[in-house]
């Protein structure tokens, strides 16, 4: 199964979200869009994982030492790419975000996981592929993007699966911080 460990947001963060993803879907000439129920902020990227592995990863989430803590996210950016550009949400410095990443990475490399190795950079993903019209102004669209702040208490294992030909994200796992 396809596995990740994310930072989920609840309705009105994920409401708030999709608003700013329509707006910039507006512009687009092409592009596929992050659907609101699958936003997220991943923590790391598990990929294909056998079963018989979960609990070594709940193991890992469980040992996660971190109160809940206030993530601020704003500021449009995009990652160029050849058929269509990734557009992304920045995600302010913290040093609790930063440290349970650190610690999930260390666990699950001991725990003889395969995690990357390129640095976290925390961004949250509203779409891919996408090419956007010559009206669009990105300073313009910027100002636009108010600082959202989203209060964290947990992380989740998350699955993700093709059904019926639609991205589904499911939680199979939840670690409250600060027990």
């Amino acid at each position: 199964m396809r596995l990740f460990i994310a930072i989920n947001f609840n309705g009105e963060i994920k409401n708030n979200l999709y608003d700013m993803i329509k707006r910039l879907k507006a512009h687009a000439v092409q592009g596929s869009f992050t659907h609101s129920e699958n936003l997220h902020l991943t923590l790391v990227f598990l990929g294909e994982v056998e079963s018989d592995k979960v609990g070594r990863i709940k193991q890992t989430m469980d040992k996660v030492t971190a109160e809940p803590f206030i993530l601020t996210m704003g500021g449009l950016g995009r990652f160029q790419r050849g058929g269509g550009d990734i557009y992304w949400l920045g995600i302010e410095r913290s040093e609790t975000l930063l440290s349970i990443h650190n610690q999930l990475r260390k666990e699950l490399v001991r725990e003889g996981f395969a995690i990357e190795k390129q640095e976290y950079k925390p961004h949250l993903t509203l779409g891919r592929e996408i090419i956007l019209n010559q009206q669009f102004n990105q300073a313009e669209f910027c100002q636009s993007i108010l600082a959202m702040k989203a209060e964290i208490g947990k992380i989740s294992l998350m699955k993700s699966e093709r059904i019926k030909g639609k991205l589904i994200y499911t939680e199979i796992y939840g670690k409250k911080l600060g027990v």
